[in-house]
């Protein structure tokens, strides 16, 4: 059982940056990929980035691509995103979800958010025009 906590969601104008932080409680932290989703107002949630369990596979939605970074420190069990250049259509909540692999072999990310096992309770985050 993993329990993720998201945290610095907030307030920022077009063109700024923030760094939301996801930390995970449990076991085997290294065993799960991670994934950031968001949901807007009157939209469905939808996918914005994933790493695997090393760091060193990474994906993301066109929409973020160039702008967004997805890292992970697995000593401190934590994931990140690294918002730069901000836009008002990227405000929304932002989640974090978890899935597990009883293995740490070669697999696909997925963006499709049944295939993950866990998920935070979301972080704001609001750009401003």
């Amino acid at each position: 059982q993993v329990q993720l906590v998201e945290s610095g969601g907030g307030l920022v104008q077009a063109g700024g940056s923030l760094r939301l932080s996801c930390a995970a409680s449990g076991r085997f932290f290294g065993n799960y990929a991670m994934s950031w989703f968001r949901q807007a107002p009157g939209k469905e949630r939808e996918f914005v980035a994933a790493i695997n369990w090393s760091g060193g596979s990474t994906d993301y939605a066109d929409s973020v691509k160039g702008r967004f970074t997805i890292t992970r420190d697995n000593s401190e069990r934590t994931v990140y995103l690294q918002m730069n250049s901000l836009k008002p259509e990227d405000t929304a909540i932002y989640y974090c979800a978890a899935r597990y692999y009883s293995s740490r072999t070669i697999y696909t990310l997925s963006r499709t958010r049944p295939d993950y096992d866990y998920w935070g309770q979301g972080t704001q985050v609001t750009v401003s025009s």
